[in-house]
């Protein structure tokens, strides 16, 4: 039998390629999308193996099937900013509160692998609110005990964002120009697309690696390539 992808935040940047590649890939036969309202997916190729779940995060516990869950490789994409949430609390439930309810269902459902996209400069301890909460989530999940645990940490984030981040173009046209000088240990700081970051992630699932795993960059841009 073919494996089951659980995906949450499939609407995103990186949830968006995430759902294309996985679509695509003839090793899923089940891709279970939780969103908040459903996608426009009749143009994907193999979007008959796709599941939408039109889902409250903040009652997740009632929408996965045990059965769906357990031997699953579970992805996620959430994340926003604190100005598209509103305010730090807000920020801290989709980017804390609901991957680590989604981690805890992954554990106890015995998912295989758990893969998520946190951000570079992760640290519960930095004093950039930002870091803090990406450190905390990492940390908070390495707790959990999963039996595969794979947390990607990318650069800057390339890709067709439904909304403009002023902030984000102009460092992204910047990062573009000096990337070819960005060799050796400044690999890392390269901008990297969001489908290599979708690739990556389902690299690192397939992989059969147990344990956790933290993926730079230029990691998860050579596990793409693989």
């Amino acid at each position: 039998m073919g494996m089951t992808a659980i995906v949450a935040g499939g609407t995103g940047l990186v949830g968006r390629e995430l759902i294309k590649l996985l679509l695509e890939d003839q090793a899923y036969t089940k891709v279970i999308a939780l969103v908040r309202k459903n996608m426009q997916i009749s143009h994907l190729r193999g979007n008959e193996k796709l599941v939408q779940i039109v889902t409250d995060f903040n009652n997740l516990e009632i929408v996965i099937e045990q059965s769906d869950m357990e031997h699953a490789h579970v992805f996620c994409t959430l994340g926003t900013t604190i100005k598209k949430a509103g305010s730090q609390e807000q920020f801290r439930k989709v980017d804390l509160d609901y991957p680590m309810r989604l981690g805890q269902m992954a554990s106890t459902g015995k998912a295989d692998a758990f893969a998520i996209v946190t951000a570079m400069g992760a640290n519960r301890k930095s004093s950039i609110f930002y870091n803090r909460v990406k450190g905390e989530v990492e940390e908070g999940l390495r707790e959990l005990k999963l039996r595969a645990l794979y947390m990607l940490r990318p650069s800057l984030i390339l890709g067709d964002r439904d909304e403009t981040r002023l902030g984000e173009k102009l460092g992204s046209v910047v990062s573009r120009a000096i990337s070819p000088l960005m060799i050796g240990r400044l690999r890392t700081y390269r901008p990297i697309h969001a489908k290599t970051i979708a690739m990556g992630l389902i690299q690192s699932a397939k992989s059969g690696q147990i344990g956790s795993h933290v993926l730079l960059s230029a990691q998860i841009a050579e596990l793409a390539s693989k």
